[in-house]
């Protein structure tokens, strides 16, 4: 049975959480919560929380043991975007997005 965890708005790019998700796929929830221990990324400490997020999901609600958890499927997709602006020569203005970001972890029992 697989178990969800979603994150949502964390204002980090999906671009950069992709990475971090990429290194984790596909690994067995304690290896990638270690791996993440020693990443020095903001967006590690994100996942980290998804991840812990989603083992906690499925021992409360569906009983499974944390230790037999996989990562079937991690992803980041883009949120909502701030548009701010910033001053430039001449009285001109240039606009500056901050990229926000959703992530969703799925483990299974394995």
């Amino acid at each position: 049975m697989e178990v969800i965890a979603v994150a949502k708005n964390i204002r980090i790019s999906p671009r950069k959480l992709r990475l971090v998700a990429d290194t984790v796929r596909g690994k067995n929830a304690n290896d990638a919560m270690v791996a993440l221990k020693f990443m020095t990324t903001p967006a590690a400490v994100e996942v980290s929380k998804t991840i812990k997020s989603a083992v906690a999901n499925a021992e409360n609600n569906f009983e499974m043991t944390p230790a037999d958890l996989k990562i079937i499927r991690i992803y980041a997709g883009q949120a909502r975007t701030m548009k701010r602006i910033r001053a430039q020569a001449r009285g001109r203005a240039s606009r500056v997005l901050r990229r926000s970001s959703h992530l969703t972890v799925v483990v299974e029992e394995v």
